[in-house]
């Protein structure tokens, strides 16, 4: 068995990691957001800030010369410093973590065929009083094909059982060498990165990402209420190596239909796709605050594989 050829093959079916080259990998990432402060769409006079963290690290074990099973955890927490004026039948200020395991076989066939099907349970929490309620399950299945050297797509769609009610994101996963310099990677529709290799220590370009998460609200006054989270962030980012393998990485970018809803905990949809809820009469609880800039910082620790 090539150990350094299942680490390569490794790359082609990373759901949740961004690379800075086509052979490379990131094992470990952690950010910092700040996301400036905005005004309510109505009622509220003051503003909303927001910060976060986002952890992502990835394992994957090889298994035969075909075979991976593969390995990723990620934490997200948000907070949110809202009005003071705010009701308390409304969370304020806003506190949510969320993890998200992916685990799972990626099974290669042969002429450029493969499957990966991965186990995707959640823990999605304001840690009070955090309990079954805030596990949701879910899964992942792709169907990959190798083009040519240069272009690998995978095609398949993702599950979870949201508070909200059964969640489908049909995804495609692309991983596109353009040029020498230009490559893209990205798991449409939730990530997407344009990147221009500037150098051997420099990457820039263009990060797309947006995912919809529901958060369970332990604390009693809340009585079994949720957050829904979506947000899609547009941004230019830039990516420099620091020593070794370590990389810090910057993005600045601003947020489109961004919110935190609150809905009550019985307030469910039959079905839904992204932009699309089948059966959807929920009823907000709280207001929005808009969209706005923001800014992210991280540190990558990435490997180099060979060709």
């Amino acid at each position: 068995m090539k150990i350094k050829r299942l680490a390569a093959l490794s790359i082609i079916m990373s759901l949740s990691i961004t690379c800075i080259s086509q052979n490379s990998l990131d094992i470990l990432y952690l950010s910092g957001r700040y996301g400036f402060p905005q005004s309510y769409e109505n009622t509220y006079n003051g503003e909303a800030s927001e910060f976060g963290t986002s952890l992502s690290l990835t394992v994957p074990v090889p298994i035969s010369q075909n075979t991976i099973w593969y390995n990723s955890l990620n934490h997200f927490y948000f907070s949110v410093d809202g009005d003071p004026n705010i009701p308390v039948t409304e969370i304020n200020p806003i506190t949510l973590n969320g993890f998200i395991l992916r685990t799972g076989l990626y099974q290669k066939f042969g002429d450029g065929k493969g499957i990966q099907l991965l186990f995707a349970p959640r823990f999605m929490t304001d840690f009070k009083n955090a309990d079954g309620n805030c596990f949701q399950l879910g899964g992942v299945f792709m169907y990959e094909n190798v083009f040519s050297k240069q272009l690998t797509m995978s095609f398949g769609a993702m599950f979870n059982q949201e508070l909200f009610g059964p969640y489908v994101v049909p995804i495609v996963n692309l991983s596109w060498q353009l040029s020498e310099k230009w490559y893209i990677k990205g798991l449409l529709p939730v990530t997407l990165k344009i990147n221009y290799l500037v150098n051997e220590n420099l990457t820039i370009g263009f990060s797309h990402f947006g995912l919809v998460t529901s958060y369970y609200l332990g604390d009693e006054k809340f009585k079994g209420d949720y957050i829904e989270r979506q947000c899609i962030d547009l941004s230019l980012f830039a990516r420099q190596k620091l020593f070794g393998n370590f990389y810090l990485e910057g993005k600045a970018g601003r947020t489109f239909g961004r919110g935190y809803k609150q809905f009550a905990g019985d307030q469910k949809v039959d079905f839904s796709l992204p932009l699309i809820g089948f059966g959807d009469e929920r009823i907000v609880k709280n207001v929005a605050f808009k969209d706005g800039f923001f800014i992210d910082m991280g540190i990558v620790y990435n490997i180099k594989l060979p060709e």
